[in-house]
């Protein structure tokens, strides 16, 4: 696959990462954590075959809502200006569940629920992800475990992170950034050496889980481009391996 992807609200871009691992290529656009503004990117028409992204989701959140501090600017319009005017041929939206789904002129939209734990994993995380093409396709994940995982883990959160000084274990507080980033799917080698420690747990909060991520671009990869998804399905054994190596799984 040779066609781009533009990824918009990166943060450190786990939604990219993994479908990175499933072999798109990724373009990060601005992201307030490096110091760009959405409100000043323009991407050009027809370079990129695909759009992902999360636009802030806090004034959506239930937390938002429970708190009474959802006084956050709505960033889903920016999202839908920013597919606009790219015109790729299908794009991806992720958000908190009660997130609207984007209205985009030229897209049929499939949106749906998601759950981190139904791809095998200990953290209960949900989602509503947003797929529009200008073909009308729909997303089917064939990744979805028979069985979730016996140990429960509550969703990991940009304010999770506290020294690992305060312990409330039944809410998941009190984590170290290393067991988030391990709740998140990433290796143990993983790092954000400039960042401090309550910024890298921050940043990895923020992120889409990797196990779900690749679990969605394989659903678009199959959606999309049914002939590169038939080759990596017959090369599966040798890319698991490089993907294990990469990640130091890998013995």
């Amino acid at each position: 696959m040779n066609e781009l992807v533009l990824s918009i609200f990166p943060g450190i871009d786990l939604l990219g990462m993994a479908f990175e691992q499933e072999g798109f290529c990724i373009v990060r656009g601005p992201d307030l954590l490096w110091g760009g503004d959405i409100h000043r990117f323009h991407p050009p028409p027809g370079k990129f075959a695909g759009v992902i992204g999360g636009p802030p989701c806090q004034m959506f959140s239930s937390a938002a809502r429970l708190r009474q501090a959802a006084k956050r600017e709505n960033l889903i319009p920016e999202f839908e200006r920013c597919v606009a005017e790219a015109a790729p041929r299908w794009f991806l939206m992720e958000n908190v569940r009660g997130a609207p789904i984007p209205k985009i002129m030229g897209y049929c939209v499939n949106s749906f629920l998601f759950n981190n734990r139904w791809v095998g994993e200990k953290q209960n995380r949900l989602r509503r992800f947003s797929f529009g093409t200008t073909e009308g396709k729909k997303l089917i994940i064939d990744d979805v475990v028979l069985f979730e995982h016996p140990e429960y883990e509550y969703c990991v959160t940009a304010h999770d992170h506290t020294g690992g000084n305060w312990e409330n274990s039944r809410r998941g507080k009190g984590r170290t950034w290393k067991q988030m980033a391990e709740l998140q799917g990433l290796s143990k080698h993983f790092d954000l050496p400039p960042f401090t420690v309550k910024e890298k747990g921050k940043a990895i909060g923020n992120g889409v889980p990797l196990p779900m991520g690749r679990a969605v671009a394989k659903a678009v990869r199959r959606a999309m481009y049914p002939e590169y998804a038939a080759w990596r399905a017959a090369h599966a054994a040798e890319i698991a391996g490089v993907v294990e190596w990469a990640e130091g799984k890998a013995p």
